[in-house]
């Protein structure tokens, strides 16, 4: 999408004019005009050129949002969003002022309520007429941007807001200017009556006050609307503007635009990171709040990542850029929110075919209304005002806004905490999801092992039994053997050095310690070695059962305890999931596991249903088919569920971190947390809701604001409007749609307590029935090898990964439990090539066969 700056627009018609001017340029597929941000998303194969010639022709102003580096763009989109509307408003509005006060008391002062005059003024009626003249004129110059901006629309057959303003104004002014004339010629013909007559017909004051009372409503629409921007302005000002480069030994500050890829920067303490990159010396704490929102800091050490504006805490840092300028995680943040910016949620076509024909409309409406009540005997003055009160009251700009500044305030919030919405759309049809599909690994659980359970044997207790695992553990390079070696670190045990490590693939590993022969490894392998009692060899029949892997371990002969280890579960998934729930929203688990471990993780989570076996191009047919009992939202890594987030009616990619520029997903988390899932889908709904309060009241305002102007309401209720009053009506209604859309910015999107569930939650019970039948079936050939040495999920990817690389071999599954691996092919596939490739990872094969 090519994005271009918009000048000239001043409401929802002027935005609907250019965004029709520029659909009908040949080669463009797409366009979306914001009037919040003054910005326009093209997409297709037109050249800029034609595009911004279009806008021309509509009257309006454009250029091209170039390519710029990370300092740069985010310093020009910076100033670009720059509120510069509201200053010269409040300079017109104070001069406005300043005559509207002396031509209010001239007219509304002395004529109402008998204030005193200058002495030349008494029964000089001419000279008061001549006064409000100047100072009607003059206001009129100061706001002379309605008039230029009305009648330049006008002309090109696209009136807006300013037209409707001018035309009022100019009517009142051009009436008062004629009543003048009519007054002068009568105290020269001596008709005293008349020219009492005539002092009434005046509206000067109505033709100042309807400009400055627009003007008062256009700054505070200006000040409101540059309030919903903050979000976006305040991740602009994140950007640094300098590196400090380690050049040959010596530190080196630059600007930030010439900082390349593979250079190597400094951060010391308190300063923040110039530009993405990887830690080559240093360990510190990171603070991470501007990107994710979690205000814990974070350890970085030699290979972790870091990205540009996170702030460096307590040590110094040397570091390797590896993405600079827009490829930065803040620029791709950046340009995610303006990108949702400028692009139209559905809800909004409706506001914009409204605005499109509204003012022309309009228009008609005053000049029958003057007409009719013409007809019907008023005097000219008399509807000359209901016309000009019909022109002054109608507000198409607060249609136009109602839904662009509740997605900005929305998209904004959603930033500040982590939430990245693509587009307008995502953002709207994020709510409505019913059924949510969960990958397992890395989005319901952490997606590496963790010790869950130590069981020691009797003579031993859990530090001694830790203590032995790690000592003997520590030469593996097995992720089980990490995951006890990270709580040996975090219990601060001391660990023994060990002689004679030997590895046993597919077994476990064994060693001299104190010279006594240490083993650990599976139940099997160890229950072939040592005496296992009763009470701890259920004991690990339980843990496996439950989806995790126990690893015992024996010293001299004797068994020293059981140590479990599984891919657990985070710590805030099950109330994720609970919230989901309790939105009345369908969870479903979706993993290439095994159906016991499946079942295991399901049920502590908590999940509506689960569909065990299912491999990265099968995710994509299981939402297809949740896709039939309601909209779905597919929530992933978003590289391996890449086909499955496209397929979902909302692709959410959890945990994002580092890598925001996922095409597949339509809302990237950038923690990973899932609780963020339920607070997404909870914002989207109080967007939408929002938006419908905004429709709603800029709907009901022109419905009965109209009518009321047009005199409808007379016969009925003697009900009557003021030109001045409508000019007042007016300029508030925009300012009120847009204060509404910052109530947003207090909503408390993780806070469960008012979530509505829906009357009749999907029922995919039987969808998960069919899939998981589906799954145990396969399709084609199914062959099962028979494997020794599995002993955990890591072998069993391990497996699955080497037999999914056979021609033929559509999908393989694995379970450490059983020793079992089964695959499924296009046709026969020969059984020596497939124990040959699972061999060649140490695991033994003693038998292959076709089922």
């Amino acid at each position: 999408m090519e994005q271009y700056n918009v000048t000239g627009m001043s409401c929802a018609a002027c935005s609907a004019r250019v965004e029709k001017a520029v659909g009908k340029v040949p080669g463009v597929t797409a366009c979306s005009v914001s009037l919040l941000t003054n910005s326009m998303g093209v997409e297709g194969s037109a050249s800029p050129q034609a595009i911004i010639q279009a806008v021309e022709e509509a009257g309006y102003g454009a250029s091209l949002k170039g390519g710029r580096s990370e300092a740069a763009a985010a310093v020009n989109d910076e100033e670009a969003l720059k509120d510069r509307e509201t200053p010269v408003l409040k300079r017109r509005l104070i001069a406005s002022l300043c005559l509207l006060i002396p031509l209010m008391y001239l007219t509304m002062g002395h004529m109402m309520w008998g204030w005193p005059l200058p002495k030349w003024f008494d029964g000089n009626h001419v000279a008061m007429g001549l006064v409000q003249l100047i100072l009607t004129g003059l206001v009129m110059v100061i706001n002379q941007k309605f008039f230029i901006s009305g009648f330049k629309a006008l002309f090109h057959r696209a009136p807006n807001m300013d037209t409707l303003v001018a035309l009022g104004s100019s009517a009142s002014f051009l009436w008062s200017l004629y009543v003048l004339f009519a007054m002068t010629r009568a105290v020269v013909d001596g008709n005293s009556e008349a020219v009492m007559g005539y002092m009434m017909d005046f509206y000067f004051e109505s033709a100042a006050m309807i400009l400055t009372l627009i003007t008062v409503g256009k700054m505070l629409e200006a000040r409101a609307k540059g309030r919903t921007t903050d979000a976006l302005k305040g991740l602009m000002k994140l950007a640094p503007k300098t590196a400090v480069l380690v050049r040959d030994g010596a530190e080196v500050e630059v600007p930030i635009a010439q900082v390349k890829r593979g250079d190597v920067f400094a951060v010391k303490p308190g300063e923040s990171i110039p530009v993405d990159g990887v830690v080559l010396e240093g360990i510190s704490a990171v603070n991470e709040a501007a990107l994710t929102g979690e205000s814990i800091p974070v350890d970085k050490a030699a290979g972790d990542a870091v990205s540009a504006a996170t702030i460096n805490q307590s040590g110094y840092l040397k570091c390797e850029a590896t993405r600079v300028g827009e490829d930065t995680t803040l620029s791709q943040i950046i340009k995610m929110v303006s990108d949702a910016a400028a692009t139209k949620a559905p809800i909004a076509k409706i506001a914009d075919k409204v605005s499109g024909v509204f003012v022309p409309v309009v228009i008609g409406i005053a000049l029958v209304t003057t007409l009719i009540w013409l007809l019907v005997g008023q005097t000219a003055g008399y509807a000359l005002a209901r016309g000009i009160s019909v022109l002054v009251i109608s507000c198409p700009c607060a249609l136009g806004l109602a839904t662009p500044v509740a997605i900005m305030v929305g998209n904004g919030m959603g930033a500040k905490n982590g939430i990245l919405f693509k587009t307008a759309v995502s953002l709207e049809e994020t709510g409505k999801v019913s059924i949510v599909a969960l990958d397992k690994t890395g989005t319901i659980t952490l997606g590496e092992p963790k010790v869950t359970d130590i069981l020691p044997a009797e003579g031993y207790d859990e530090a001694a039994l830790l203590r032995l695992a790690a000592s003997v553990e520590k030469r593996s390079e097995h992720p089980l053997a990490k995951a006890i070696m990270a709580l040996a670190d975090e219990w601060h045990a001391d660990i023994d050095e060990v002689a004679g490590f030997t590895a046993l693939p597919g077994n476990g590993i064994a060693a001299e310690l104190d010279g006594a022969r240490v083993l650990g490894g599976s139940a099997k392998y160890i229950e072939s070695q040592v005496a296992i009692p009763d009470a701890l060899a259920r004991q690990a029949r339980a843990l496996a059962e439950a989806g995790k892997t126990p690893l015992l371990f024996a010293r001299d002969g004797r068994l020293a305890g059981i140590i479990a280890v599984a891919d657990v579960i985070k710590e805030d998934s099950p109330q994720a999931i609970r919230e989901l729930q309790g939105m009345g929203i369908r969870v479903a688990m979706l993993t290439g596991d095994n159906p016991r471990t499946a079942k295991a993780i399901g049920d502590q989570a908590g999940v509506d249903g689960v569909i065990a076996g299912v491999l990265p191009d099968g995710k994509e047919a299981v939402v297809r088919a949740l896709a039939e009992k309601g909209k779905v939202a597919m929530v992933g890594d978003g590289i391996n569920d890449a086909p499955a987030l496209t397929r979902a009616d909302i692709g959410i990619a959890i945990g994002a971190g580092t890598d925001v520029a996922i095409d597949a997903a339509d809302v990237v988390l950038m923690k990973s947390r899932l609780s963020d899932v339920p607070a997404a889908i909870r914002l989207s709904r109080a967007t939408l809701r929002n938006i419908h309060e905004n429709l709603f009241w800029a709907f009901i305002y022109n419905v009965i604001g109209i009518p009321l102007a047009a005199g409808c309401f007379i016969k009925l209720f003697g009900w009557t409007l003021n030109p001045m009053f409508g000019a007042a009506a007016m300029s508030l209604s925009s300012f009120c749609v847009v204060s509404n859309a910052l109530r947003l910015n207090l909503f408390k999107l993780r806070d469960p307590g008012r979530d509505k569930k829906a009357a009749q939650p999907a029922d995919i019970s039987d969808v998960i029935a069919q899939l998981s039948a589906r799954s145990a079936e396969g399709e084609g050939v199914r062959m099962r090898l028979t494997i020794e040495g599995m002993m955990c999920e890591h072998c069993e990817k391990r497996v699955c990964k080497a037999l999914e690389k056979v021609p033929g071999v559509t999908s393989a599954e694995a379970d450490h439990h059983t020793g079992i691996a089964t695959i499924r092919a296009t046709q026969p596939v020969d059984a020596d090539v497939l124990k040959q490739v699972v061999e060649a990872q140490d695991y033994p094969v003693t038998a292959v066969e076709t089922l």
